[in-house]
Protein backbone atom coordinates (compact mmCIF):
# COMPACT_ATOMS: atom_id res chain seq x y z
CA UNK A 1 0.00 0.00 0.00
CA UNK A 2 1.41 3.44 -0.83
CA UNK A 3 -0.20 4.95 1.93
CA UNK A 4 0.71 3.57 5.50
CA UNK A 5 -0.34 6.34 8.17
CA UNK A 6 -2.15 4.73 10.83
CA UNK A 7 -5.38 7.07 11.55
CA UNK A 8 -7.20 4.49 13.88
CA UNK A 9 -5.75 2.16 16.50
CA UNK A 10 -7.52 0.31 19.31
CA UNK A 11 -5.38 -1.55 21.68
CA UNK A 12 -6.18 -4.45 24.08
CA UNK A 13 -10.29 -3.42 24.05
CA UNK A 14 -12.38 -5.88 25.92
CA UNK A 15 -15.99 -5.92 26.35
CA UNK A 16 -18.64 -7.75 28.23
CA UNK A 17 -22.20 -8.48 28.05
CA UNK A 18 -24.29 -10.02 30.54
CA UNK A 19 -23.40 -13.44 30.19
CA UNK A 20 -21.22 -13.24 26.85
CA UNK A 21 -17.80 -12.22 26.84
CA UNK A 22 -18.32 -9.83 23.31
CA UNK A 23 -14.14 -8.76 22.70
CA UNK A 24 -11.49 -10.25 24.73
CA UNK A 25 -8.07 -8.36 24.38
CA UNK A 26 -8.73 -7.21 20.73
CA UNK A 27 -6.01 -4.73 19.06
CA UNK A 28 -6.91 -3.24 15.62
CA UNK A 29 -5.30 -0.72 13.82
CA UNK A 30 -6.82 0.95 10.39
CA UNK A 31 -4.54 2.69 7.40
CA UNK A 32 -5.55 5.86 5.55
CA UNK A 33 -7.04 5.86 1.99
CA UNK A 34 -7.58 1.92 2.41
CA UNK A 35 -10.09 -0.96 2.79
CA UNK A 36 -9.80 -3.21 5.92
CA UNK A 37 -12.32 -6.03 5.67
CA UNK A 38 -13.29 -7.25 9.18
CA UNK A 39 -14.09 -11.04 8.55
CA UNK A 40 -16.15 -13.71 11.26
CA UNK A 41 -18.65 -15.76 12.05
CA UNK A 42 -22.04 -13.96 13.54
CA UNK A 43 -20.75 -13.08 17.29
CA UNK A 44 -17.31 -13.52 16.65
CA UNK A 45 -16.98 -9.55 17.81
CA UNK A 46 -16.86 -7.72 14.59
CA UNK A 47 -20.16 -5.24 14.83
CA UNK A 48 -19.53 -4.85 18.39
CA UNK A 49 -16.04 -3.56 18.18
CA UNK A 50 -17.54 -1.13 15.11
CA UNK A 51 -20.18 -0.21 17.91
CA UNK A 52 -17.21 1.25 20.23
CA UNK A 53 -15.89 2.88 17.44
CA UNK A 54 -18.88 4.67 16.90
CA UNK A 55 -19.76 5.45 20.56
CA UNK A 56 -22.51 3.00 21.01
CA UNK A 57 -20.53 0.83 23.14
CA UNK A 58 -17.81 2.02 25.43
CA UNK A 59 -15.32 -0.64 26.55
CA UNK A 60 -14.71 -2.04 29.41
CA UNK A 61 -10.45 -1.88 28.97
CA UNK A 62 -8.87 -0.78 26.17
CA UNK A 63 -7.87 2.35 24.46
CA UNK A 64 -8.70 4.06 21.26
CA UNK A 65 -6.53 6.07 19.16
CA UNK A 66 -7.11 8.82 16.51
CA UNK A 67 -4.37 10.05 14.64
CA UNK A 68 -1.94 8.97 17.25
CA UNK A 69 -4.01 10.67 19.93
CA UNK A 70 -5.98 9.03 22.57
CA UNK A 71 -9.74 9.53 22.75
CA UNK A 72 -12.90 8.52 24.19
CA UNK A 73 -15.87 8.18 22.04
CA UNK A 74 -18.73 8.07 24.28
CA UNK A 75 -21.69 9.05 22.06
CA UNK A 76 -22.76 8.47 17.48
CA UNK A 77 -22.79 12.71 18.11
CA UNK A 78 -18.89 12.71 19.28
CA UNK A 79 -17.73 10.06 16.82
CA UNK A 80 -19.09 12.47 13.51
CA UNK A 81 -17.39 15.40 15.34
CA UNK A 82 -14.11 12.86 14.80
CA UNK A 83 -15.41 12.67 11.42
CA UNK A 84 -16.68 8.59 11.78
CA UNK A 85 -19.55 7.30 10.27
CA UNK A 86 -21.51 4.04 10.59
CA UNK A 87 -23.83 2.40 8.16
CA UNK A 88 -25.43 -0.31 10.35
CA UNK A 89 -26.71 -3.76 9.01
CA UNK A 90 -29.82 -3.25 10.74
CA UNK A 91 -30.65 -0.33 8.72
CA UNK A 92 -31.43 3.14 11.17
CA UNK A 93 -33.78 5.54 9.80
CA UNK A 94 -37.24 7.02 10.40
CA UNK A 95 -39.67 5.43 8.25
CA UNK A 96 -42.29 8.37 8.49
CA UNK A 97 -39.86 11.27 7.47
CA UNK A 98 -38.87 12.16 4.07
CA UNK A 99 -35.45 11.07 2.61
CA UNK A 100 -34.44 14.82 2.77
CA UNK A 101 -35.43 14.78 6.61
CA UNK A 102 -33.39 11.55 7.33
CA UNK A 103 -30.75 12.43 5.58
CA UNK A 104 -30.41 15.64 7.41
CA UNK A 105 -31.14 14.48 11.05
CA UNK A 106 -29.03 15.17 13.59
CA UNK A 107 -27.62 18.15 11.36
CA UNK A 108 -30.45 20.49 10.54
CA UNK A 109 -29.19 23.42 8.73
CA UNK A 110 -30.15 26.65 10.25
CA UNK A 111 -30.98 30.38 9.41
CA UNK A 112 -32.61 32.84 11.59
CA UNK A 113 -32.75 30.15 14.91
CA UNK A 114 -35.01 27.69 12.24
CA UNK A 115 -34.77 24.59 10.24
CA UNK A 116 -33.24 25.98 6.83
CA UNK A 117 -35.65 23.80 4.63
CA UNK A 118 -34.52 25.52 1.05
CA UNK A 119 -30.78 24.82 2.09
CA UNK A 120 -32.08 20.86 3.06
CA UNK A 121 -33.87 20.88 -0.50
CA UNK A 122 -31.36 21.90 -2.20
CA UNK A 123 -28.53 19.62 -0.17
CA UNK A 124 -30.32 16.72 -0.94
CA UNK A 125 -30.83 17.37 -4.75
CA UNK A 126 -27.30 17.79 -4.69
CA UNK A 127 -26.54 14.58 -3.31
CA UNK A 128 -28.80 12.91 -4.75
CA UNK A 129 -27.85 13.90 -8.63
CA UNK A 130 -23.91 13.37 -7.26
CA UNK A 131 -24.38 10.23 -6.91
CA UNK A 132 -26.68 9.29 -9.67
CA UNK A 133 -29.70 7.96 -7.16
CA UNK A 134 -33.19 8.52 -8.80
CA UNK A 135 -35.28 9.38 -5.98
CA UNK A 136 -37.42 12.32 -5.11
CA UNK A 137 -36.43 14.49 -2.33
CA UNK A 138 -39.80 14.43 -0.64
CA UNK A 139 -40.44 10.41 -0.70
CA UNK A 140 -40.74 8.79 2.67
CA UNK A 141 -38.48 6.36 3.37
CA UNK A 142 -41.33 3.49 4.72
CA UNK A 143 -42.50 3.24 0.76
CA UNK A 144 -39.32 2.60 -0.40
CA UNK A 145 -37.62 -0.60 -0.26
CA UNK A 146 -35.30 -2.48 1.94
CA UNK A 147 -32.40 -1.95 -1.47
CA UNK A 148 -33.53 1.89 -1.79
CA UNK A 149 -32.85 2.89 1.83
CA UNK A 150 -29.56 0.90 1.58
CA UNK A 151 -28.26 3.22 -0.67
CA UNK A 152 -29.92 6.36 0.96
CA UNK A 153 -28.21 5.24 4.23
CA UNK A 154 -24.71 4.96 2.23
CA UNK A 155 -25.58 7.94 0.93
CA UNK A 156 -26.04 9.80 4.41
CA UNK A 157 -22.56 8.48 5.71
CA UNK A 158 -21.55 10.35 2.47
CA UNK A 159 -22.89 13.09 3.08
CA UNK A 160 -21.11 14.11 6.21
CA UNK A 161 -17.62 13.71 4.76
CA UNK A 162 -16.48 11.58 7.06
CA UNK A 163 -12.42 10.59 7.00
CA UNK A 164 -13.63 6.74 8.75
CA UNK A 165 -16.56 5.29 7.27
CA UNK A 166 -17.39 1.97 8.79
CA UNK A 167 -19.93 -0.44 6.73
CA UNK A 168 -21.62 -3.33 8.43
CA UNK A 169 -22.35 -5.70 5.89
CA UNK A 170 -24.01 -2.87 3.10
CA UNK A 171 -24.38 -5.30 0.14
CA UNK A 172 -26.70 -7.31 2.02
CA UNK A 173 -29.74 -5.78 0.65
CA UNK A 174 -28.66 -4.24 -2.63
CA UNK A 175 -28.70 -6.18 -6.22
CA UNK A 176 -25.49 -6.52 -8.08
CA UNK A 177 -25.87 -2.67 -9.96
CA UNK A 178 -25.96 -1.40 -6.76
CA UNK A 179 -23.23 -2.67 -5.28
CA UNK A 180 -21.11 -1.86 -8.62
CA UNK A 181 -22.27 1.16 -7.63
CA UNK A 182 -20.94 1.29 -4.38
CA UNK A 183 -17.64 -0.18 -5.01
CA UNK A 184 -17.00 2.67 -7.20
CA UNK A 185 -17.90 5.26 -4.94
CA UNK A 186 -15.51 3.19 -2.34
CA UNK A 187 -12.60 3.93 -4.69
CA UNK A 188 -13.59 7.33 -5.17
CA UNK A 189 -13.44 7.74 -1.38
CA UNK A 190 -10.17 5.85 -1.00
CA UNK A 191 -9.02 7.86 -3.46
CA UNK A 192 -9.50 11.29 -1.47
CA UNK A 193 -7.58 9.68 1.08
CA UNK A 194 -11.18 8.02 3.29
CA UNK A 195 -10.89 5.07 5.24
CA UNK A 196 -13.14 2.24 5.60
CA UNK A 197 -13.99 -0.59 7.83
CA UNK A 198 -15.89 -3.02 6.01
CA UNK A 199 -17.68 -6.52 7.41
CA UNK A 200 -19.04 -8.67 4.53
CA UNK A 201 -19.95 -12.80 4.70
CA UNK A 202 -19.38 -12.66 1.08
CA UNK A 203 -16.05 -13.87 -0.27
CA UNK A 204 -16.14 -12.60 -3.22
CA UNK A 205 -16.69 -9.05 -2.70
CA UNK A 206 -14.27 -8.71 -0.09
CA UNK A 207 -11.26 -9.89 -2.69
CA UNK A 208 -12.66 -7.25 -4.69
CA UNK A 209 -12.29 -4.23 -2.41
CA UNK A 210 -10.04 -5.23 0.19
CA UNK A 211 -6.40 -3.87 1.27
CA UNK A 212 -6.07 -5.74 4.23
CA UNK A 213 -8.56 -8.47 6.01
CA UNK A 214 -8.64 -8.96 9.86
CA UNK A 215 -10.00 -12.60 11.01
CA UNK A 216 -12.52 -12.51 14.61
CA UNK A 217 -13.36 -15.59 15.96
CA UNK A 218 -14.82 -15.68 19.65
CA UNK A 219 -13.90 -12.37 20.34
CA UNK A 220 -10.60 -12.52 19.70
CA UNK A 221 -8.92 -10.79 16.33
CA UNK A 222 -6.81 -13.85 15.32
CA UNK A 223 -4.94 -12.15 12.49
CA UNK A 224 -4.63 -9.13 10.16
CA UNK A 225 -2.98 -9.95 6.78
CA UNK A 226 -2.45 -8.28 3.33
CA UNK A 227 -5.24 -9.56 1.06
CA UNK A 228 -2.53 -10.63 -0.98
CA UNK A 229 -1.73 -12.97 1.23
CA UNK A 230 -5.21 -14.73 1.45
CA UNK A 231 -7.51 -16.79 0.10
CA UNK A 232 -11.02 -17.40 -0.07
CA UNK A 233 -10.41 -21.01 1.59
CA UNK A 234 -8.15 -19.54 4.22
CA UNK A 235 -10.49 -17.15 5.24
CA UNK A 236 -13.29 -19.32 5.87
CA UNK A 237 -11.45 -22.20 7.60
CA UNK A 238 -9.87 -19.38 9.92
CA UNK A 239 -13.30 -18.05 10.51
CA UNK A 240 -14.40 -21.16 11.30
CA UNK A 241 -11.84 -22.55 12.81
CA UNK A 242 -12.21 -25.92 10.73
CA UNK A 243 -12.24 -26.79 6.75
CA UNK A 244 -15.78 -26.87 5.13
CA UNK A 245 -15.32 -29.09 2.34
CA UNK A 246 -19.00 -28.71 0.59
CA UNK A 247 -20.66 -25.19 0.76
CA UNK A 248 -24.20 -26.40 -0.21
CA UNK A 249 -24.94 -29.74 1.63
CA UNK A 250 -27.62 -30.72 -0.65
CA UNK A 251 -29.48 -34.44 0.24
CA UNK A 252 -31.27 -36.44 -1.81
CA UNK A 253 -34.34 -36.83 -0.64
CA UNK A 254 -37.75 -38.47 -2.01
CA UNK A 255 -40.16 -36.46 -3.50
CA UNK A 256 -43.30 -36.86 -2.67
CA UNK A 257 -46.85 -35.85 -3.60
CA UNK A 258 -47.66 -32.31 -4.77
CA UNK A 259 -48.78 -30.19 -1.26
CA UNK A 260 -49.12 -26.88 -2.53
CA UNK A 261 -50.44 -25.24 -6.21
CA UNK A 262 -50.98 -21.85 -6.96
CA UNK A 263 -52.70 -21.26 -10.16
CA UNK A 264 -52.89 -17.98 -11.79
CA UNK A 265 -52.21 -15.81 -8.80
CA UNK A 266 -52.57 -11.89 -9.82
CA UNK A 267 -52.37 -8.48 -8.57
CA UNK A 268 -52.69 -6.21 -11.08
CA UNK A 269 -49.44 -3.84 -11.28
CA UNK A 270 -47.52 -5.93 -8.85
CA UNK A 271 -47.37 -10.12 -10.13
CA UNK A 272 -49.76 -11.61 -12.72
CA UNK A 273 -50.71 -14.97 -13.73
CA UNK A 274 -48.66 -16.63 -11.55
CA UNK A 275 -48.35 -20.53 -11.62
CA UNK A 276 -46.37 -22.73 -9.41
CA UNK A 277 -46.01 -26.33 -7.21
CA UNK A 278 -44.75 -27.42 -4.59
CA UNK A 279 -43.90 -31.16 -3.82
CA UNK A 280 -43.55 -33.21 -0.38
CA UNK A 281 -39.46 -33.01 -0.02
CA UNK A 282 -38.74 -30.15 -2.46
CA UNK A 283 -36.84 -27.15 -1.51
CA UNK A 284 -37.97 -24.99 -4.78
CA UNK A 285 -36.22 -21.41 -5.41
CA UNK A 286 -37.41 -18.39 -6.67
CA UNK A 287 -34.98 -16.45 -8.11
CA UNK A 288 -35.27 -13.09 -10.46
CA UNK A 289 -33.58 -9.52 -9.84
CA UNK A 290 -34.52 -7.14 -7.14
CA UNK A 291 -38.08 -5.42 -7.26
CA UNK A 292 -39.35 -8.51 -10.14
CA UNK A 293 -42.17 -9.39 -7.33
CA UNK A 294 -40.66 -12.39 -5.91
CA UNK A 295 -41.53 -10.81 -2.58
CA UNK A 296 -44.72 -9.55 -3.41
CA UNK A 297 -45.75 -13.23 -4.90
CA UNK A 298 -44.81 -15.13 -1.37
CA UNK A 299 -46.17 -12.70 0.76
CA UNK A 300 -49.61 -13.03 -0.87
CA UNK A 301 -49.59 -16.66 -0.56
CA UNK A 302 -48.61 -15.87 3.12
CA UNK A 303 -52.11 -13.89 3.71
CA UNK A 304 -49.28 -10.69 4.55
CA UNK A 305 -50.93 -8.66 1.16
CA UNK A 306 -53.86 -9.00 -1.11
CA UNK A 307 -54.24 -11.08 -4.57
CA UNK A 308 -57.45 -9.99 -6.86
CA UNK A 309 -57.42 -13.41 -8.17
CA UNK A 310 -56.00 -16.64 -8.87
CA UNK A 311 -56.02 -19.96 -6.49
CA UNK A 312 -54.40 -21.52 -3.71
CA UNK A 313 -54.58 -25.27 -3.30
CA UNK A 314 -53.07 -27.07 -0.03
CA UNK A 315 -52.62 -31.04 -0.21
CA UNK A 316 -55.49 -31.02 -2.78
CA UNK A 317 -58.21 -28.84 -1.08
CA UNK A 318 -58.40 -24.80 -2.70
CA UNK A 319 -58.55 -23.01 0.29
CA UNK A 320 -58.75 -18.92 0.94
CA UNK A 321 -56.12 -16.98 2.32
CA UNK A 322 -56.57 -13.65 3.49
CA UNK A 323 -54.87 -13.26 6.41
CA UNK A 324 -51.58 -15.03 8.16
CA UNK A 325 -53.85 -16.55 10.65
CA UNK A 326 -55.78 -18.88 7.52
CA UNK A 327 -52.15 -19.58 6.32
CA UNK A 328 -50.74 -20.36 9.92
CA UNK A 329 -54.15 -22.61 9.83
CA UNK A 330 -53.53 -24.03 6.31
CA UNK A 331 -49.98 -25.27 7.60
CA UNK A 332 -47.89 -22.44 5.70
CA UNK A 333 -45.72 -20.62 7.24
CA UNK A 334 -42.81 -17.40 6.18
CA UNK A 335 -39.63 -16.37 6.96
CA UNK A 336 -39.58 -12.73 5.82
CA UNK A 337 -37.01 -11.03 4.60
CA UNK A 338 -36.27 -8.52 7.10
CA UNK A 339 -35.86 -9.92 10.26
CA UNK A 340 -35.60 -6.73 12.42
CA UNK A 341 -38.96 -5.38 11.07
CA UNK A 342 -41.36 -8.20 10.46
CA UNK A 343 -39.12 -11.35 12.07
CA UNK A 344 -38.53 -10.70 15.72
CA UNK A 345 -39.96 -8.58 18.64
CA UNK A 346 -36.47 -7.32 19.49
CA UNK A 347 -37.46 -6.18 22.95
CA UNK A 348 -38.52 -9.66 23.78
CA UNK A 349 -36.61 -12.57 24.99
CA UNK A 350 -35.73 -15.40 22.79
CA UNK A 351 -38.52 -18.05 24.56
CA UNK A 352 -41.35 -15.28 23.94
CA UNK A 353 -39.79 -14.92 20.40
CA UNK A 354 -39.67 -18.31 19.63
CA UNK A 355 -43.05 -19.27 21.30
CA UNK A 356 -44.81 -15.73 19.58
CA UNK A 357 -46.68 -18.02 16.66
CA UNK A 358 -47.70 -21.02 19.01
CA UNK A 359 -49.21 -19.62 21.90
CA UNK A 360 -52.68 -21.90 21.64
CA UNK A 361 -50.11 -24.53 22.84
CA UNK A 362 -48.75 -23.19 25.74
CA UNK A 363 -51.92 -20.85 26.83
CA UNK A 364 -55.00 -23.46 27.31
CA UNK A 365 -57.70 -23.88 29.97
CA UNK A 366 -57.87 -20.12 30.59
CA UNK A 367 -54.36 -19.54 31.42
CA UNK A 368 -50.53 -19.55 30.35
CA UNK A 369 -48.78 -22.70 31.19
CA UNK A 370 -44.91 -21.77 31.43
CA UNK A 371 -43.46 -25.20 31.97
CA UNK A 372 -44.86 -25.97 28.96
CA UNK A 373 -43.30 -22.54 27.37
CA UNK A 374 -40.16 -23.77 28.60
CA UNK A 375 -39.92 -27.03 27.39
CA UNK A 376 -41.45 -26.29 23.80
CA UNK A 377 -38.88 -22.93 23.89
CA UNK A 378 -35.83 -25.08 25.17
CA UNK A 379 -36.68 -27.86 22.39
CA UNK A 380 -37.19 -25.89 19.45
CA UNK A 381 -34.10 -23.86 19.83
CA UNK A 382 -31.95 -26.65 21.15
CA UNK A 383 -33.05 -28.14 17.93
CA UNK A 384 -31.94 -24.72 15.94
CA UNK A 385 -28.79 -25.17 17.63
CA UNK A 386 -29.23 -21.34 19.11
CA UNK A 387 -26.05 -19.86 21.09
CA UNK A 388 -27.67 -17.92 23.91
CA UNK A 389 -26.47 -17.24 27.31
CA UNK A 390 -30.23 -18.32 28.54
CA UNK A 391 -33.85 -18.10 27.20
CA UNK A 392 -34.41 -15.08 28.95
CA UNK A 393 -31.93 -13.44 27.17
CA UNK A 394 -33.65 -10.39 24.86
CA UNK A 395 -33.08 -11.66 21.20
CA UNK A 396 -31.87 -8.48 19.92
CA UNK A 397 -28.75 -9.03 21.80
CA UNK A 398 -28.08 -12.46 19.88
CA UNK A 399 -25.79 -12.40 16.27
CA UNK A 400 -28.02 -12.01 13.37
CA UNK A 401 -27.69 -15.87 12.52
CA UNK A 402 -29.00 -16.81 16.41
CA UNK A 403 -31.74 -14.30 15.40
CA UNK A 404 -32.11 -16.21 12.28
CA UNK A 405 -32.43 -19.45 13.56
CA UNK A 406 -34.86 -18.31 16.75
CA UNK A 407 -37.49 -17.49 13.84
CA UNK A 408 -37.08 -20.52 12.02
CA UNK A 409 -37.78 -22.61 15.85
CA UNK A 410 -40.86 -20.19 15.85
CA UNK A 411 -42.30 -21.62 12.86
CA UNK A 412 -41.08 -25.15 12.63
CA UNK A 413 -42.97 -25.44 16.29
CA UNK A 414 -46.04 -24.71 14.18
CA UNK A 415 -45.46 -27.58 12.20
CA UNK A 416 -45.87 -26.76 9.02
CA UNK A 417 -46.61 -28.43 5.54
CA UNK A 418 -45.25 -25.25 3.37
CA UNK A 419 -41.79 -22.98 4.65
CA UNK A 420 -41.63 -20.09 2.53
CA UNK A 421 -37.87 -18.13 3.75
CA UNK A 422 -37.26 -15.24 1.67
CA UNK A 423 -33.37 -14.39 1.89
CA UNK A 424 -32.94 -16.92 5.03
CA UNK A 425 -29.37 -16.30 5.31
CA UNK A 426 -28.95 -12.41 4.31
CA UNK A 427 -26.09 -11.36 6.77
CA UNK A 428 -24.99 -14.72 7.65
CA UNK A 429 -21.73 -15.87 7.86
CA UNK A 430 -20.75 -19.13 6.00
CA UNK A 431 -20.47 -21.65 8.89
CA UNK A 432 -24.13 -20.44 10.02
CA UNK A 433 -25.54 -20.89 6.12
CA UNK A 434 -24.19 -24.12 6.25
CA UNK A 435 -26.21 -24.60 9.30
CA UNK A 436 -29.48 -23.10 8.03
CA UNK A 437 -29.01 -25.24 4.70
CA UNK A 438 -29.03 -28.30 6.89
CA UNK A 439 -31.98 -27.55 8.41
CA UNK A 440 -33.85 -27.04 5.31
CA UNK A 441 -33.10 -30.50 4.75
CA UNK A 442 -33.93 -32.16 7.90
CA UNK A 443 -37.00 -30.24 7.37
CA UNK A 444 -37.98 -31.37 3.73
CA UNK A 445 -37.03 -34.94 4.61
CA UNK A 446 -39.95 -35.07 7.26
CA UNK A 447 -42.02 -34.53 3.82
CA UNK A 448 -42.38 -30.72 4.13
CA UNK A 449 -42.10 -28.87 1.33
CA UNK A 450 -39.83 -25.56 1.01
CA UNK A 451 -39.86 -22.39 -1.35
CA UNK A 452 -36.21 -20.05 -0.72
CA UNK A 453 -36.01 -16.57 -2.02
CA UNK A 454 -32.81 -15.95 -2.78
CA UNK A 455 -30.86 -12.72 -4.34
CA UNK A 456 -27.55 -15.37 -4.02
CA UNK A 457 -27.23 -17.55 -7.31
CA UNK A 458 -24.99 -20.07 -6.27
CA UNK A 459 -26.99 -20.63 -3.09
CA UNK A 460 -30.10 -21.34 -4.95
CA UNK A 461 -28.56 -23.92 -7.95
CA UNK A 462 -26.51 -25.30 -4.22
CA UNK A 463 -29.46 -26.23 -1.93
CA UNK A 464 -32.74 -25.96 -4.41
CA UNK A 465 -34.65 -29.20 -6.67
CA UNK A 466 -36.09 -26.90 -8.85
CA UNK A 467 -36.22 -23.23 -9.24
CA UNK A 468 -38.38 -20.50 -10.93
CA UNK A 469 -37.36 -17.33 -12.23
CA UNK A 470 -39.40 -14.09 -11.93
CA UNK A 471 -39.24 -11.27 -14.06
CA UNK A 472 -41.64 -8.25 -14.14
CA UNK A 473 -44.32 -10.10 -11.62
CA UNK A 474 -44.19 -13.17 -14.24
CA UNK A 475 -43.24 -16.76 -13.58
CA UNK A 476 -40.41 -16.46 -16.97
CA UNK A 477 -39.53 -20.39 -16.43
CA UNK A 478 -38.85 -23.12 -14.51
CA UNK A 479 -35.51 -24.86 -14.36
CA UNK A 480 -34.66 -28.41 -12.66
CA UNK A 481 -30.92 -29.75 -11.23
CA UNK A 482 -29.72 -30.26 -14.65
CA UNK A 483 -30.71 -26.98 -16.26
CA UNK A 484 -28.81 -24.74 -13.53
CA UNK A 485 -26.51 -22.20 -14.35
CA UNK A 486 -26.49 -19.00 -13.33
CA UNK A 487 -26.60 -18.03 -17.00
CA UNK A 488 -29.69 -19.70 -17.92
CA UNK A 489 -31.04 -18.13 -14.53
CA UNK A 490 -30.14 -14.67 -15.62
CA UNK A 491 -31.34 -14.80 -19.49
CA UNK A 492 -35.06 -15.73 -17.86
CA UNK A 493 -34.55 -12.85 -15.22
CA UNK A 494 -34.25 -9.94 -17.70
CA UNK A 495 -36.59 -12.00 -20.71
CA UNK A 496 -39.86 -10.10 -19.34
CA UNK A 497 -37.88 -6.71 -19.21
CA UNK A 498 -36.47 -7.07 -22.79
CA UNK A 499 -40.02 -7.76 -24.01
CA UNK A 500 -41.31 -4.59 -22.22
CA UNK A 501 -38.26 -2.57 -23.57
CA UNK A 502 -38.87 -3.59 -26.93
CA UNK A 503 -42.90 -2.51 -26.87
CA UNK A 504 -42.13 0.44 -25.60
CA UNK A 505 -39.93 1.61 -28.55
CA UNK A 506 -42.35 0.37 -30.72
Amino acid sequence: MSNTQTVLELQHISKSFPGVKALDDVNFALKKGTVHVLCGENGAGKSTLMKIIDGIYQADEGDLFLNGNRVEIKSPIQAKANGIAMIFQELSYVPDMTLEENLCLGNWPKKNGTIDWKSVRKKTKDLLAQEGLPYAPDVKLRSLSVSDIQMIEILKAVHYDARIIIMDEPTSAITTKEVAVLFKKIAELKARGTSIIYISHKMEEIFQIADEITVFRDGKSVITKDVRDWTMDQVVECMVGRKIENQYPKETISIGDEILKVENLSQPGIFNDVNFNVHAGEIIGFAGLMGAGRTEIMRAVFGLDPYSSGTITVKGKQVAIKNVRQAIKNGIAMLTEDRRRTGIVPILSVKYNTTLASMNKIIYGGRLHPDVENKLSTDACKSMNVKTPNLDTKIANLSGGNQQKVILAKWLLCDPDILITDEPTRGIDVGAKREIYELMNTFAAKGKGIIMISSELPELIGICDRIYVVSEGRIAGMLSRSEFSQESIMQLAVSNMEHTEEVASK
